[in-house]
C-alpha cells in the first residue's frame, strides 16, 4: 500500500544533513594536516562524540547522509570514507555488544586508518590511470606508516594503534571471531567495514557496486565460511540501508528512507513511475506491508540519469512518517 503525504512542516526539525556535512568537513581538515592539530587524539575523540550525538538524534538520517556521501565524487574521498567507516563501526559495536573501550579504539582507528595516505587516497579516487610503483608502495605501507604517524601526533591508545596497523591483516579463516586476540578481532571488523564502504563508493576508474552485490561479498570469509561481521552488518543497517536507491518489482525506482524491523523491510519513497518518469512528489511505501517488494539495489551511476533529488525533503518525509507510525 502506497501513501501520498505532503512535505512535513516542522519548525523544530534540525538540519541534520547540514550538521553531518559540517562534521565531514571538519574531519577532512584534521586528517589532511595531523601534525598541525594540537592534541590530535583529543580532537578525533571530539569528532567521535559529535558523531555519536548526531546518531543519537536519528541513526537513520545519519545512515542516509553517509550513503549519499559515499556516492558524491565532489567531496574528499578520504574523509567521507573515514566517517562512513566510523559510523558503521559504531553501529556494529552496538550490534556485537563490544565493551565501550573496544568501541572507542575501533572508531578511532576507523577515523584515522588512512591518515598516512589521505592525499593519495583522494588522488586515487579521481585518477583514471593505474597506480604507479611509488603509489603502490605507499598503499602497501600505509597501515604501518599510519601507526607510526598517529603515535607521532600523540595517539596513546595502544589498541587503536594496533588496529590501524593490522586493519589489512587477514584473520585465520577457521577462527571464531570471539577467539581472536582483541586487536585482530577489531581489525577484522574494520576490514569488513572498510571493504564494504570502498565497494559502494564510485571512483574515476569504476562505478560503485550496488549494496546487495557488496553484501554478498561481505557475508563470507576465505574458504567460503560465513563471516559473522558481515551478517551483523546486514542486521544493523539492512540489506538496503537508508540513502540507497532500489528498483521495485513494479519497475518504479525508490530511495530507502528508514530501516524496518527486518533487514529486507525498509520504508522507501517512490521517486519515479514504472517507465522511469520522475514523480512530482515522492510516494511513501512500507515494504513490510506487502507489494510492491524490492527487486534489486541500484548503483548511483544508474540513478544519476534521473537528475538531482531533494534529499532534505526526502529525509524530512521519512522522519515525519516515522513519527506518525510511532504515534499510531
Amino acid at each position: 500500500m502506497q501513501t501520498a503525504l505532503p512535505p512535513p512542516q516542522d519548525a523544530d526539525y534540525e538540519d541534520l544533513l547540514g550538521l553531518w556535512s559540517d562534521l565531514e568537513a571538519g574531519l577532512d581538515t584534521v586528517l589532511r594536516r595531523p601534525h598541525r592539530i594540537p592534541d590530535f587524539m583529543a580532537k578525533v575523540r571530539q569528532y567521535d562524540r559529535w558523531m555519536q550525538d548526531l546518531l543519537r538524534q536519528d541513526t537513520d538520517i545519519g545512515l542516509y547522509v553517509l550513503f549519499q556521501l559515499a556516492a558524491d565524487r565532489s567531496l574528499g574521498y578520504s574523509s567521507a570514507h573515514a566517517l562512513i567507516c566510523a559510523v558503521l563501526c559504531h553501529v556494529l559495536a552496538q550490534e556485537l555488544a563490544l565493551p565501550e573501550p573496544e568501541r572507542d579504539s575501533l572508531v578511532g582507528a576507523a577515523m584515522t586508518m588512512n591518515t598516512a595516505m589521505t592525499e593519495l587516497q583522494n588522488q586515487l579516487a579521481d585518477q583514471p590511470d593505474k597506480l604507479d610503483a611509488v603509489q603502490r608502495h605507499s598503499v602497501l605501507m600505509h597501515a604501518a606508516d599510519g601507526e607510526r604517524l598517529l603515535a607521532e601526533v600523540g595517539v596513546a591508545d595502544r589498541l587503536w594503534l594496533d588496529v590501524v596497523a593490522r586493519h589489512h591483516e587477514a584473520a585465520p579463516a577457521s577462527a571464531a571471531l570471539d577467539a581472536l586476540p582483541t586487536a585482530l578481532r577489531l581489525a577484522h571488523i574494520l576490514q569488513v567495514v572498510d571493504r564494504y564502504a570502498a565497494m559502494i563508493s564510485p571512483r574515476r576508474t569504476r562505478a560503485g557496486r550496488s549494496v546487495t552485490d557488496t553484501v554478498r561479498a561481505m557475508m563470507t570469509r576465505s574458504e567460503g565460511l560465513r563471516d559473522p561481521v558481515g551478517f551483523a552488518l546486514v542486521r544493523a543497517v539492512g540489506l538496503c540501508p537508508p540513502g540507497t536507491f532500489v528498483r521495485m518489482e513494479t519497475g518504479e525506482m525508490a530511495v530507502v528512507l528508514r530501516r524496518g524491523a527486518k533487514p529486507n523491510h525498509p520504508l522507501v519513497a517512490m521517486v519515479t513511475n514504472r517507465v522511469g518518469g520522475k514523480l512530482s512528489a515522492p510516494r511513501l511505501h512500507r515494504t513490510a506491508s506487502g507489494s510492491p517488494t524490492i527487486q534489486s539495489a541500484l548503483t548511483h551511476d544508474l540513478v544519476r540519469n534521473h537528475g538531482r533529488f531533494n534529499h532534505q525533503a526526502l529525509v524530512r518525509l521519512g522522519l515525519h512518517a516515522e513519527r506518525m507510525h510511532r504515534g499510531s
